[in-house]
């Protein structure tokens, strides 16, 4: 993955590690048009309800929203189209048969500028948490907030 310093995030999906256990991350390229890209330079776009599928062999990015390019006159697309996501066939075979187990969905993390300048997608492979493992992990957030407060409280 790349450092922080190479890429210029756009839009991060803070809901995907409450709801989901990430076990594995692709990065992957997003095909996109030219007045899609300007926009995601001027301006975030929202992938919080998004999620993506394997459909005759490609994989597809559904419920991003792109919003409308300020200068894009007739060539803005339409800005919850599902757009398609570039991986290499071996990971697009290994997604699927993942996908077949109950239980996994593929959850976009994270769109980025890298440092070529192109758009990329994290996508996590994850399984999805029952209640009490979100509570659990909301118990354990909160004990490490309150380790590290009597740590800086000691030490000043």
């Amino acid at each position: 993955m790349p450092s922080r310093k190479e890429r210029k995030l756009i839009a991060k999906n803070r809901s995907a590690h409450h709801a989901y256990f990430i076990e594995e991350t692709y990065e992957c390229g997003i095909e996109l048009s030219g007045t899609e890209v300007r926009s995601l330079r001027e301006r975030a776009c929202q992938i919080t309800d998004t999620y993506a599928v394997i459909r005759g062999g490609e994989c597809w990015l559904i419920g991003v929203h792109i919003h409308p390019y300020s200068n894009g006159s007739i060539f803005n697309r339409d800005p919850d189209r599902r757009r398609r996501l570039l991986l290499h066939r071996k990971e697009i075979n290994h997604l699927d048969v993942k996908l077949r187990t109950r239980g996994y969905a593929l959850v976009p993390l994270e769109l980025y500028f890298n440092a070529d300048g192109r758009v990329k997608l994290l996508l996590g492979l994850g399984r999805g948490k029952k209640l009490y493992d979100k509570r659990d992990d909301m118990a354990k957030r909160d004990m490490q907030r309150e380790i590290e407060r009597t740590l800086k409280e000691r030490n000043r």
